[in-house]
């Protein structure tokens, strides 16, 4: 099936260049409040994070079509050792702007696997009571709907494209996709990989998300596109896909992860970019702060305090 993506390096704030009720399903990840090691500094304080979201989901509001679903990988978050509860946040938010808070699944990743400082270790170097402080291995996809879904609208669909968008039931349970839990690897640091330095999310969880909440042919929205999974993995699937990204330097990575060659190498792909007065350059100057960060957090020694 012919597919199409379409690239908008511009503030998702302001999407329109989307016809409003056209979108089948949306799956992002934000950008992760001031994280230390990915986004330190990145928003001024924390009601600017959360007036970005606020803004984006009424934008939602208008794109995205009736009965169908908006999924976000996100999580609480730790910074300068304050606790934000953004999970929270993010599903208020969410139900103030009309969405009816479907589901969340809980994204666990190798317990072997800290990307950060072990924080549990504060406890070996002080075991007494009040020293805990717990490794976070988890996030959230938290699960929204707009309304309620028109079933007799999957009935009427072409018989190939249900065929085609028939969920694979032995997958389904070998791999425990209808627990609110998922265990999956997470994107590790690897040398020469294209999210280096980019809190992307793994492959397997929009490719599940799709593959549950969408039919092929119909359109995916990545508001926060980032290194392009989402996008990826749409067009693997037989998906058209919007995807926005405030931050040019990443259009290269963008490209080169979804195959992007010029002119298009099948007349079955058909990719569009469009560059806004309001898009910007933020990653060599976010991997400063982050190398400054690493830099002290070396110089250390023993267990790492938390952050």
């Amino acid at each position: 099936m012919d597919t199409w993506h379409k690239i908008v390096f511009g503030n998702c704030r302001d999407m329109h260049e989307i016809p409003s009720n056209s979108i089948h399903l949306m799956v992002t990840s934000p950008p992760y409040y001031n994280a230390p090691f990915d986004y330190p500094g990145f928003f001024k304080d924390y009601e600017q994070f959360l007036q970005l979201i606020g803004d984006f989901s009424r934008e939602l509001s208008r794109v995205l079509a009736p009965g169908r679903i908006a999924a976000y990988v996100t999580d609480d978050m730790l910074v300068e050792g304050k606790k934000y509860p953004v999970v929270a946040d993010v599903t208020r938010i969410m139900i103030e702007n009309g969405f009816r808070y479907r589901d969340k699944i809980v994204w666990v990743k190798p317990k072997g696997y800290s990307r950060i400082s072990r924080r549990s270790g504060v406890v070996l170097q002080n075991p007494y009571p009040m020293y805990f402080y717990p490794d976070n291995i988890q996030e959230s996809i938290l699960i929204f709907q707009k309304g309620t879904f028109d079933y007799g609208y999957a009935r009427k669909l072409d018989r190939k494209i249900r065929v085609d968008s028939r969920i694979d039931t032995k997958e389904y349970n070998e791999h425990e996709w209808y627990l609110t839990v998922w265990r999956i690897t997470n994107v590790l640091p690897l040398p020469r990989r294209p999210e280096i330095g980019i809190a992307a999310f793994p492959d397997e969880i929009p490719r599940r998300l799709i593959k549950l909440f969408s039919y092929v042919g119909e359109t995916v929205l990545d508001p926060f596109l980032g290194s392009g999974t989402t996008m990826k993995v749409a067009k693997e699937l037989g998906r058209n896909c919007w995807g926005y990204e405030i931050d040019l330097e990443l259009r290269p990575v963008i490209l080169k992860k979804i195959g992007y060659k010029q002119p298009a190498s099948s007349k079955a792909e058909s990719v569009e970019i469009v560059r806004r007065n309001d898009a910007g350059r933020f990653r060599s100057s976010l991997q400063k702060r982050v190398s400054s960060k690493k830099s002290v957090t070396k110089g250390r020694l023993g267990f790492h305090q938390p952050n």
